[in-house]
C-alpha cells in the first residue's frame, strides 16, 4: 500500500486551493520514470540539430542560456501590477491552515503529508478517525521532512511509502531529491519513528535502503520485498525502466537477491504487486510492451502462470473475486464484451483460463477457456467508467455521465440454485445521492488485511467522498455502503471554506463541433456581470492525452487571480482524453493525433464564434502532454489566439522518444524512428514546424531543471529556435521542482505569478 503524493494530489492537504499545474504524463502502471538520457549524436536529429547542447540538463553552457532568460522572464513578468499581490495571495492559500487535510488509512490510523509556511516540505503525521472528525484534530507527526533536510543538507521532497499492514509498523520511504522523480529508498519504524539501521544485525538483519535510482518496491512479507530497480548494466528497459524484478530478504546483499522475473530489454517496463489478503494472497509480475499493453503472470513459488486476458486490460482481486476493465472489446464466452466495461467473475477460475487451440494450425484461431464473467458497468455514448473502489461486500464503482460523476453501489448475493461461488453471484445495484454536477472520488475505507466483517473491522462498510465543481469548494463526507434497512447517509467530515467570492457567477457545459464533425464538449465558467460580448479576457485549458480526464474543479487560484478580475475559464474535454471511456481516448493516438489539435481547436473557434471572447483575449494553457498540445495548436491556428501558456511541454517529437521517459509514450504518439509513424508525427511536431516570418502569439515556456520525466530541452529547444527565427517568447526554468514545475509551495506561488501575470499582460481588456 502506498501514500503517493501525486502532482497537486490531496496527500499534501492542497484541498484543490490553487491552480492545478499541469497533469503529468504518466507513467506506466507500478512502474517508475526513466533516468538522465546519454545524448548521442547519432540519435535522430541530434547531429544537425543546432541547439542539441540544450539537451545537457547541467551543462554549464546551458545552465548560462536558462539563468539568462529567467532574468529577461522576470524582469518582464514581475512588472506586471498584480505580480507581487497575487504572488503573495497564491503563497497564503497553498500555506493556509484551513485546507483540507486529505486521508489514507493504515489500520487504525489515518495518515495525512501536509505542508504550510512552517513546513514547506511536509509533515507525514497521524491521527485516528475519531479525532479527526473533530474541528481542530490532534496530529501525531511521524516523521519532519523540513527537520529531515536541515539534519542531512539535502532538499528532500516527499514522492510516497509503501507501508507493510497490517500492523503499519513499518514503511519504506521514497525521497526525492528537489522533486525528481529519481528517489532514495529508505525503511522506516512508524511506531518508533526513526528510520531503520542498515548495520543493525540484531533479528532483523537490518534494513531495506537503496541508493537515487528508479525504483519500485512492494513489501512481500516483514522480511521480504520484491524491488526493481538499478542493478546495474542490463537491467534497465530501452525506456530506462526497472527490467528485472528480484526477491530481496532482510540482510541479504542487493546483488544475492533472487531474479523471479526479467521484461525484455525493448519492453517499457517490469513491474510487480501483491495482494495480501488472508487466504487469497497473490502476486502478479507483468511485463508491459507498451504503455497500455502487458502480459501479466501469477507468481507460484518460483514458477510463472500467465493470466489469460485482453493485454490492455487491467485485472484487480476483491478475495474469491476478480474485477476487470477492458481497454478494448472483447470476444470471450460466446459474446463480445465493449471497451470501457468493469466485468466480474471466479478470480481462482479466471487465473486458471487457459488457451485451448480450436485449430492448430495457427495461433490466431486459439481461444480462451474462460469462465463465466458478468458486468457490473458497461458504457454507453455518453457514460464511462472513473474508477472502483472496494468495500468489504459492495463494489463503489465511480461513472462519469457527461463528464459529471455519479457513485454506484453493487452487492453480489449467492445464488439459492445456481452454480457454487462468485459464477452464481447475482448482483444488486443501488444509486448512491451525491451532490451533482461535478467531480467524485470515493474511497471504500475497508483494510482487506484484517477481515471481511465488522467485527474485524469496524470500517468494512465506510467510505470516503470528495466533492468539488468549479464554483462549490471541496467538500471530505464519510458514508457507509446502503444495504436493507441501511440507506447510504453522507456526513461531511472536513470543508474546505469558500476561497473566493462566487456570488453572480455561472457554469455552463457548450459543444463545439471538430474538423470530422464530432461533438466536443467544454465548460465555461463565467466571472460576476460577465457578458457575451467578445472581450472577456479568456483561458481555455486542455490535455488530450493518455485517457486522462478534465473534470470540474474547485480553485482559489483561478477565483482569486482571474474570476474576480474578470476572466472567464474554458475547460475543453477533447479526444486523446477518457471523459467518455477508451474509445474517446483511442480516438486520437498515433496516426489520429492529430484531432486532438482539431478539436481545440474548434473549442477554440466556438469561443470567439459566440463572442465569449475574441482572439487577442484568448489565451490557451497546457502543461506536458498538454503543452504539446498548445504548441502544436498555436502553430497551426495561431489567428485564434492572444497568448499561449506552455507548461513542461513535449515539443521535439522527433526526439522525445531518446529523451528520459520518453520511449514508453511511444503507444501514444507513435516511433519517429519508423518512417510511416514520423510522417504523421512531422505535421505537428512543434519543434520542427515553427518557422521564421509568421506570426505567432506571445507564448511563455515554463519547465523544471530537475524534470526527470519530460526533458527540459524541449522546451529551451523550442524557446532557442524561436529567438533565433525572430520571435519573442518568454522562458522560465525552475532549478528545482521535477515534472510538478516546484518543489515547495513558495516555488509555486511564484511559479503562479508568473504565469498569470503573461496572461494579463497579454489578455486584458485595452
Amino acid at each position: 500500500m502506498s501514500d503517493d503524493d501525486p502532482v497537486g494530489g490531496s496527500g499534501s492537504g492542497s484541498g484543490s486551493a490553487a491552480v492545478p499545474v499541469p497533469v503529468p504524463l504518466p507513467v506506466p502502471p507500478t512502474a517508475t520514470v526513466a533516468p538522465t538520457a546519454t545524448v548521442a549524436a547519432t540519435d535522430t536529429g541530434f547531429a544537425t540539430d543546432p541547439h542539441a547542447w540544450l539537451e545537457e540538463v547541467a551543462g554549464e553552457r546551458a545552465l548560462a542560456w536558462v539563468r539568462e532568460r529567467n532574468a529577461q522572464a522576470r524582469q518582464v513578468l514581475e512588472a506586471q501590477p498584480r505580480f507581487n499581490a497575487m504572488r503573495d495571495r497564491f503563497r497564503a492559500v497553498l500555506d493556509a491552515r484551513d485546507k483540507i487535510p486529505h486521508i489514507t488509512r493504515r489500520g487504525a490510523d489515518f495518515y495525512n503529508l501536509w505542508r504550510d509556511a512552517d513546513h514547506p516540505r511536509g509533515l507525514w503525521r497521524r491521527t485516528t478517525l475519531a479525532e479527526y472528525k473533530q474541528p481542530a484534530p490532534t496530529w501525531e507527526t511521524v516523521l519532519d521532512l523540513d527537520a529531515l533536510a536541515a539534519a542531512e543538507g539535502e532538499n528532500w521532497v516527499w514522492a510516497g511509502a509503501t507501508v507493510l499492514g497490517p500492523a503499519y509498523d513499518r514503511a519504506l520511504l521514497q525521497l526525492s531529491r528537489g522533486g525528481a522523480d529519481a528517489t532514495v529508498l529508505r525503511e522506516f519504524d512508524t511506531r518508533t519513528r526513526c528510520f531503520v539501521d542498515a548495520t543493525v544485525d540484531g533479528a532483523a538483519g537490518g534494513s531495506f535502503t537503496l541508493p537515487e535510482a528508479k525504483t519500485r518496491v512492494c513489501w512481500a512479507a516483514a522480511d521480504t520485498v520484491y524491488v526493481g530497480t538499478d542493478f546495474g548494466p542490463g537491467s534497465l528497459t530501452d525506456s530506462g525502466y526497472p527490467r528485472v524484478i528480484k526477491r530481496w530478504q532482510r540482510g541479504q546483499p542487493l546483488a544475492d537477491a533472487v531474479t523471479v522475473f526479467e521484461a525484455r530489454p525493448q519492453d517499457v517496463s517490469a513491474s510487480v504487486w501483491v495482494d495480501a489478503t488472508p487466504g487469497f494472497e497473490r502476486t502478479v509480475v507483468a511485463r508491459a510492451t507498451d504503455f497500455y499493453n502487458s502480459e501479466q503472470f501469477l507468481l507460484v513459488g518460483d514458477r510463472l502462470q500467465k493470466i489469460h486476458i485482453p493485454a490492455d486490460a487491467e485485472i484487480g482481486f476483491w478475495r474469491e473475486r476478480a474485477l476487470l476493465q477492458l481497454r478494448s472489446d472483447w470476444a470471450v464466452g460466446g459474446r463480445v464484451w465493449p471497451a470501457g466495461a468493469l466485468l466480474v467473475g471466479d478470480a481462482d477460475a479466471i487465473l486458471a483460463a487457459t488457451e485451448a487451440a480450436t485449430d492448430a494450425a495457427t495461433d490466431a484461431a486459439k481461444r480462451i477457456a474462460m469462465p463465466p464473467l458478468q458486468a457490473l458497468f458497461t458504457p454507453t455514448a455518453t457514460r464511462s467508467l472513473a474508477g472502483y473502489s472496494l468495500s468489504a461486500s459492495q463494489v463503489l464503482v465511480e461513472v462519469l455521465d457527461n463528464v459529471a460523476g455519479r457513485l454506484e453501489a453493487w452487492q453480489p448475493t449467492p445464488s439459492p440454485t445456481g452454480p457454487a461461488g462468485p459464477t452464481g453471484d447475482t448482483w444488486q445495484r443501488r444509486e448512491i445521492v451525491t451532490p451533482f454536477p461535478g467531480t467524485l472520488a470515493a474511497e471504500a475505507l475497508h483494510d482487506p488485511l484484517l477481515g471481511s466483517g465488522a467485527h474485524d473491522d469496524p470500517l468494512a462498510e465506510h467510505f470516503t467522498l470528495t466533492y468539488a465543481d468549479f464554483l462549490t469548494p471541496d467538500t471530505l463526507l464519510l458514508g457507509e455502503t446502503p444495504g436493507p434497512g441501511r440507506p447510504t447517509n453522507l456526513q461531511p467530515l472536513k470543508t474546505l471554506p469558500a476561497m473566493f467570492d462566487s456570488g453572480g457567477m455561472r457554469v455552463e457545459q457548450r459543444h463545439a463541433t471538430s474538423t470530422d464533425g464530432t461533438r466536443i464538449p467544454y465548460f465555461v465558467v463565467w466571472p460576476q456581470g460577465a457578458q457575451a460580448d467578445a472581450g472577456n479576457p479568456t483561458l481555455l485549458y486542455g490535455y488530450g492525452g493518455f485517457e486522462v480526464s478534465k473534470q470540474p474543479w474547485y480553485s482559489a487560484g483561478f477565483g482569486t487571480a482571474w474570476y474576480a478580475h474578470g476572466g472567464v475559464l474554458a475547460v475543453a474535454n477533447i479526444r486523446g482524453g477518457g471523459e467518455f471511456g477508451p474509445t474517446w481516448h483511442q480516438a486520437a493516438t498515433q496516426a489520429n493525433k492529430q484531432r486532438s489539435y482539431d478539436d481545440f481547436a474548434a473549442v477554440a473557434a466556438d469561443l470567439i464564434a459566440t463572442r465569449v471572447t475574441s482572439a487577442p483575449h484568448l489565451g490557451i494553457q497546457g502543461g506536458s502532454n498538454g503543452g504539446l498540445l498548445v504548441g502544436a495548436v498555436m502553430l497551426q491556428r495561431p489567428e485564434l489566439f492572444g497568448a499561449v501558456l506552455c507548461q513542461v511541454p513535449l515539443l521535439d517529437m522527433q526526439r522525445y522518444h531518446r529523451l528520459l521517459a520518453g520511449a514508453s509514450w511511444m503507444a501514444e504518439y507513435g516511433n519517429p524512428d519508423i518512417a510511416e509513424e514520423w510522417a504523421w508525427i512531422a505535421r505537428y511536431s512543434p519543434y520542427q514546424n515553427v518557422r521564421a516570418g509568421t506570426h505567432l502569439p506571445p507564448v511563455l515556456f515554463t519547465t523544471s531543471t530537475r524534470d526527470d520525466r519530460v526533458h527540459p530541452g524541449h522546451a529551451r529547444k523550442m524557446a532557442a529556435r524561436m529567438i533565433e527565427q525572430g520571435h519573442a517568447p518568454l522562458y522560465y526554468e525552475n532549478t528545482e521542482g521535477g515534472h510538478a514545475g516546484a518543489a515547495d509551495n513558495t516555488q509555486k506561488a511564484d511559479m503562479m505569478a508568473l504565469e498569470f501575470a503573461f496572461l494579463w499582460q497579454q489578455l486584458a481588456r485595452r
